[in-house]
């Protein structure tokens, strides 16, 4: 069984920052694995030590810039991995869901795994709908939201614990080819090891553009446009006191009593 899981460099940023244009300033800028998407990585390395995966594969859309950082997957236990890019990204402001969707279908007839798993959203601008418009655009049964999957995968079919509203769960049966969507706390991404994070750097990482896998240029064209980014206004203000209990006691009574929550 080979697993394809895709994965994503978010970015991350400081507490405090400026915002030039309709971007945060690079100086105040990180990079570093999507979260749920190292999650979805230790998921199919288990399956893999447990002998139900031949392979496997990451996937990410991104510049070279990125790969350092999707190496990280490798050097967890993910055999190889495929970095798609090609200047017709380059100037993209919004890569939508649509356009990673055709993107994705490329590899995936590419490379034809019996089970793709996502995370539930990225890091950055918390879309969560990549894997399930995957899933229809293949045709592939899906769940969302997973936080448990046996490891058996009985004649093919993937037993899952997903979460919906309202702290309610579900158990369900998926067949496989499927898609699944990983939460956080599914299981305990590992740290890569020292030999691991070597071992990575000689790992097959394979780039190819959209002309390579088919994919018309105007496809990453999306209809969602970025035009303003600004940082919300609080809704109240904070009071920080400096020194310990017994000096900060009585500032602390004083204001509640300001506010009537204390008589």
């Amino acid at each position: 069984m080979k697993i394809l899981v895709t994965v994503k460099e978010v970015a991350t940023v400081e507490d405090e920052f400026e915002i030039e244009g309709t971007a945060i300033a690079d100086q105040y800028l990180g990079a570093d694995l999507n979260e749920w998407d190292d999650y979805a990585v230790e998921e199919a390395v288990q399956l893999q030590e447990a002998g139900l995966a031949d392979e496997v594969v990451t996937v990410t859309i991104g510049p070279e810039d990125c790969e350092q950082t999707i190496r990280q997957a490798l050097a967890k236990g993910a055999d190889r991995a495929i970095r798609v890019w090609d200047d017709a990204l380059e100037d993209v402001d919004v890569l939508d869901v649509g356009a990673k969707t055709d993107i994705l279908e490329a590899v995936v007839e590419d490379e034809d795994p019996d089970l793709i798993l996502t995370g539930v959203q990225s890091g950055d601008d918390s879309w969560g709908a990549t894997g399930v418009a995957l899933a229809e655009d293949l045709g592939f049964e899906w769940a969302a939201v997973v936080n448990h999957l046996e490891h058996d995968l009985d004649d093919g079919v993937a037993s899952v614990r997903r979460e919906l509203e309202g702290g309610v769960e579900e158990l369900t049966d998926v067949e496989l080819p499927a898609v699944l969507t990983i939460q956080t706390g599914i299981n305990e991404p590992r740290y890569a090891s020292l030999r691991g994070i070597r071992q990575a750097q000689r790992k097959p990482l394979d780039v190819q553009g959209l002309g390579d896998l088919g994919v018309d240029a105007a496809a990453v064209e999306g209809a969602v446009t970025l035009t303003e980014m600004y940082e919300p206004e609080s809704e109240s203000d904070v009071t920080v006191w400096e020194g310990g209990a017994e000096d900060t006691a009585g500032q602390l009574a004083e204001l509640l009593r300001e506010k009537g929550v204390a008589p």
